[in-house]
């Protein structure tokens, strides 16, 4: 019988440790199910200016990713990085994404990031905006067949700089002096612009007087610069940070009276005179799409780089008659849409 008086106190003991057991692998479950779901893909998206600039191209790059399936923090993560204007910075962020080993480098609007992305690595998936030419600029070997590690889309904004001359010596063929807003924190593209805007301005006669704003306190001075010119149009490109200021460019340009023609036709929806290239808009979101094709398991090398495959010519002729302008009859037959 006293042999016997531990047994009892041995087996509850021994049921306690099996409860415990159990409700502690129970407990280990959640965390166990948490460790085995696979990592969400990171994105690193390397911007040349601030975020502020580039909200509208944002929210055009997620609808993109959003044709694929993917919603941030939900199926994707995504990384920001801004050079704010500081091109030197560029490399250094590049290489960061490389080190973090994101899944894919999306650079945003110059290719100043592109160039850097892809001097970065030769094997991260890069997808790139750009304004102009990406065969010219070194970054892919042909639009169709890209090659390589890169592919994206180019609003080819530069390339129609000499037609927008000639689009602004029809509306007002008595200029001389045309305007142009410049982006220093956007060099890259300040360049070839001018160039191939005073070539084309030559053939008119006409002389090319740019103006720098890469912040919301130089617009006033540059259009006050403007008017002590005697300059009597303008000419304003496909700068992300220009097309999210898109409404206060339309505003100042009616207030100095001053007819000018736009890249984008985001423009002239908000009260701009005449717009001329495709929708820089449209290019994001076929960015954010390539992405999640991307993610998906397709291929740079297999994704041609788009481009717009027609120009539109848009005429808002309310702004028209807002400064006394009569567009002349041939140029109206030749718009795609006028807004009356």
């Amino acid at each position: 019988m006293v042999g016997r008086g531990p047994k009892p106190w041995g087996r509850q003991m021994r049921r306690r440790d099996f409860i415990k057991g159990i409700a502690g692998s129970a407990a280990a479950w959640p965390r166990a199910a948490r460790a085995q779901r696979p990592a969400m893909p990171v994105i690193g998206v390397l911007g040349g200016g601030s975020r502020s600039t580039f909200e509208f191209a944002l929210a055009a790059f997620t609808q993109g990713l959003g044709q694929q399936g993917y919603v941030e923090d939900r199926d994707v993560s995504i990384q920001y990085s801004w050079a704010g204007g500081h091109s030197d910075l560029l490399a250094s962020m590049a290489s960061e994404f490389v080190r973090r080993h994101v899944a894919l480098i999306v650079t945003f609007a110059g290719t100043g990031a592109a160039e850097a992305a892809k001097s970065a690595t030769s094997t991260i998936p890069i997808v790139f905006q750009l304004g102009t030419d990406p065969v010219a600029a070194g970054l892919v070997a042909t639009l169709n067949r890209p090659g390589g590690n890169l592919t994206g889309a180019t609003d080819l904004a530069i390339e129609l700089v000499p037609k927008g001359v000639e689009l602004l010596h029809d509306l007002v063929p008595s200029v001389t002096k045309i305007g142009t807003l410049i982006n220093p924190q956007n060099p890259t593209a300040t360049a070839p612009k001018l160039k191939l805007m005073e070539a084309a301005a030559s053939k008119f006669g006409i002389r090319v007087y740019p103006a720098p704003v890469a912040v919301d306190s130089d617009f006033d001075p540059a259009f006050e610069t403007f008017r002590q010119s005697g300059v009597g149009a303008l000419l304003v490109g496909n700068d992300p940070f220009y097309v999210s200021r898109r409404e206060r460019i339309a505003a100042l340009s009616a207030q100095n009276r001053m007819p000018t023609l736009y890249s984008d036709i985001e423009y002239v929806k908000v009260g701009g005179l005449m717009s001329y290239g495709g929708s820089i808009t449209s290019t994001f979101v076929i960015v954010g799409d390539y992405a999640g094709r991307i993610l998906k398991g397709e291929k740079p090398a297999d994704l041609p780089v788009q481009q717009p495959t027609k120009f539109k010519l848009v005429i808002n002729l309310k702004a028209a008659k807002g400064l006394d302008i009569t567009v002349p009859p041939p140029l109206l037959l030749t718009a795609d849409e006028v807004i009356e």
